[in-house]
């Protein structure tokens, strides 16, 4: 586990496995991970919590997203996002960014923003470098 800078909590950081340790990264708590990736589903038109492996029942081929090689990975630091995945998530997440830029800030959306850019910033140096997204 990674011991985040922001208030010493348990949580996970993603950066891109190119091994340069100065590099962009996003780091969350788990909480905040759990948020952010709830969110971002539902700005994509679903509820996250009624998927298969957040609680529901409901599986992710009726589900059609770009999204869904991220919000679908364990954050239990498993297998990495290849460059691929990274290129297929970042049009969407970037439209979402763009989507929520333009809207009134309700309680936390300026921290998912953040988020949301940061991660964007990080998939393009994965995708620049054709290296993995490493979740760690």
């Amino acid at each position: 586990m990674y011991i985040l800078e922001r208030g010493d909590v348990m949580g996970l950081c993603l950066f891109p496995s190119d091994g340069d340790i100065d590099g962009p990264d996003a780091c969350f708590s788990y909480g905040g991970f759990a948020q952010f990736r709830r969110r971002l589903a539902h700005a994509d038109g679903f509820d996250l919590d009624e998927m298969t492996g957040f609680g529901g029942d409901r599986p992710w081929a009726e589900v059609s997203t770009e999204l869904e090689p991220f919000l679908n990975h364990p954050d239990d630091h498993s297998k990495n996002l290849s460059p691929e995945d990274c290129a297929a998530v970042l049009p969407k997440l970037d439209a979402i960014i763009g989507r929520w830029n333009s809207e009134p800030l309700d309680a936390g959306m300026g921290r998912h923003i953040e988020d949301a850019q940061q991660l964007s910033t990080v998939l393009r140096v994965c995708i620049h470098k054709n290296v993995d997204l490493c979740f760690g």
